[in-house]
């Protein structure tokens, strides 16, 4: 049987990479990897996650740009600065609270 981890990290909660200089907002999570494997071998070897953890994708900003970033969970911490991120996405998923907590919008068919 297939043991799947729990997700440590919630949508709308900011985070940044362990490694590499970039935070960003969760807007969704895959409970294992679920990219392509052109993707993953794409990794240098040496520093390629495990696939079977939780994957989040990020609304990710830099000192350059700002992306959608998808990070597995072992690559990730809590940002606890406080800082606001600044991703043209944003308004599109949430509300922004005045605590600055972000708040997933309701989905509207169309």
């Amino acid at each position: 049987m297939n043991n799947i981890s729990s997700a440590k990290f919630l949508i709308g909660q900011v985070v940044r990479h362990r490694f590499y200089s970039f935070r960003g907002i969760i807007f969704d999570v895959d409970p294992t990897f679920s990219n392509t494997e052109e993707w993953w071998q794409s990794i240098p070897e040496d520093a390629r996650p495990k696939k079977d953890q939780p994957f989040y994708h990020l609304l990710a900003e830099n000192e350059e740009t700002s992306y959608v970033a998808y990070v597995s969970e072992q690559n990730l911490l809590e940002d606890d600065t406080g800082e606001p991120v600044n991703h043209p996405d944003i308004p599109q998923y949430f509300h922004s609270d005045e605590n600055g907590k972000y708040r997933l919008k309701p989905l509207i068919a169309h």
